[in-house]
């Protein structure tokens, strides 16, 4: 695909590090539940800093959407995107990524690791497939946690958080290893789905292993 630039139609808080972009829509783009593509900021010395985010809308969409954690403390491009609004434009590149459907399961995510997942469950939903799919996910504390409201409301009680940094009655207070895994989930025939730092994935992933998971249940995000 070549590179398309877009106008941000609208930029806004999802949480206190997470800001949702509405953009224009080419007819040229076209993605699958679970991608990403490669985006850089149409400024300057930006425009050849690219980064990889997930699409968190759905394919028929008469816009694109993202949801993209930023960094102010790294003063790089995500700080730089936490600054742009409506008017300004971003180039999206490549598209691509390895996190598709492949049946019912387990989402696994860390902190914005979700992202992929976002625009796969809610495909699920409006298909009325959601079915026992459930998500799991990590973050430090509770105003990290991203999207809660659609997901209690999408998932019930299949919406499982644990919180690394934070002690409270409402979620877990456990790090995702072997031992919660097991804990958690009786079906290891199911599909695991996992996304977020590559320490964690990696992790997880041999983890999932160690308790009886088969590789070929485990579908990993690779950027």
């Amino acid at each position: 695909m070549e590179k398309q630039i877009v106008k941000i139609l609208q930029a806004e808080p999802v949480t206190h590090n997470v800001r949702r972009f509405k953009l224009q829509r080419p007819s040229a783009v076209s993605f699958i539940p679970g991608q990403a593509a490669d985006i850089s900021i149409n400024k300057g010395k930006w425009i050849d800093e690219k980064r990889p985010f997930t699409f968190t809308g759905l394919t028929d969409w008469d816009h694109l959407e993202f949801t993209i954690k930023i960094y102010n403390d790294h003063h790089g491009v995500t700080e730089q995107l936490g600054m742009l609004k409506a008017g300004d434009e971003l180039i999206i590149h490549d598209v691509f990524g390895a996190i598709h459907y492949k049946g019912e399961g387990v989402f696994i995510a860390g902190g914005a690791g979700v992202t992929p997942f976002i625009a796969i469950l809610r495909q699920l939903e409006r298909e009325r497939r959601l079915g026992n799919n459930t998500l799991l996910c990590s973050n430090r504390t509770e105003a990290d946690i991203i999207l809660k409201e659609e997901f209690e409301r999408m998932l019930g009680g299949r919406f499982i958080n644990t919180l690394t940094d934070q002690k409270t009655d409402r979620y877990d207070n456990r790090q995702i290893d072997a031992t919660y895994l097991k804990e958690k989930f009786r079906n290891l025939s199911q599909y695991f789905y996992i996304c977020g730092p590559d320490p964690m994935v990696e992790a997880i992933d041999n983890a999932l292993v160690s308790i009886g998971v088969d590789k070929s249940k485990i579908v990993i995000e690779q950027f």
